[in-house]
Parts: structure tokens; sequence; C-alpha cells
């Protein structure tokens, strides 16, 4: 079902990219995946770069989705089905933005909007977004995500 809404939408999955350092992409315990910071990368190259600022919202806004894209690979990856999901739990948003930007949960709000689309109910979550002076390879947003699953 989700995977129709994706077609529908016009995203396909990519292939869930590798860490950037000593790190693990997703850990399951329990009933609960974590899934690391994903930042803005395709094809092993990181797509949008540089400070948010209010000229470049709407980027940064592309960005932030593409984030969210990545954490749906995954969560794919790990559970073999996104059917499996049962509750998008968390997600923490981070801005690399100018100092004077403060518009952060408008950009994060572009993750949060996909996930709510794709899972409905089970897509609203509780959320942290905010800005930080420079992210992994100057990528204008990095998320993470807590996923419940159903065995």
């Amino acid at each position: 079902m989700i995977e129709k809404k994706l077609e529908t939408l016009g995203i396909e999955l990519p292939i869930p990219p590798t860490p950037a350092g000593s790190y693990i992409p997703a850990v399951k315990t329990g009933n609960l995946l974590f899934i690391s910071g994903q930042i803005p990368m395709e094809n092993g190259k990181v797509m949008f770069t540089g400070k948010v600022s209010d000229d470049n919202l709407e980027v940064a806004q592309k960005s932030a989705r593409m984030c969210a894209i990545n954490i749906l690979a995954q969560i794919k990856r790990e559970l073999g089905d996104l059917d499996r999901v049962t509750k998008i739990v968390r997600l923490s948003g981070f801005v690399n933005s100018m100092p004077e930007f403060s518009q952060h949960p408008k950009v994060i709000n572009a993750a949060s909007d996909l996930l709510f689309e794709l899972f409905g109910e089970k897509g609203k979550h509780s959320r942290i977004a905010l800005g930080v002076a420079c992210l992994p390879l100057d990528s204008m947003t990095e998320i993470d995500a807590i996923v419940e699953f159903s065995e």
C-alpha cells in the first residue's frame, strides 16, 4: 500500500546511502527501528549543500524531503516492507542555517508532510527542528527517525 502511494507520488526509493562515519544506518531493538541521520544523498552525491536562509527556503525544503525519502529507503532495507511500519514515532531535523534564519520548522515540515501523506495517522510524529552551524559534507539538512514496526 505504501509503495503504491510512493509510485503515485512519482517517488522511487534510492539504494540507501551508506554511512559516512563509524556507525550503522539503522538499529532494531524490540519493535523500534532507529534510523541514523540521513542527508540529501543521491547516487553517492550530496544534492543540496550550503547554508539555509530566507532566500533558499524552498530548496531547503526539497533537501528535507530527500532526507525523508532516504529514511524510507533505510526502513525498507531493514524491514523489507514499508507496510510493516505501525508508527513514525519521532523525527529530529537539523538545518545548516545562517545565524539569522529562524524558520527551521518550515524546512523540516517537508519531511513531516511526506510521512503524513504516506502513512496517514501512523505518520503523525513528535519532532524537533533546529538550526546548526554546519552539517556533514556541508549538507543543507539532516534528519533521523524512530519508527515502530510490526513483526
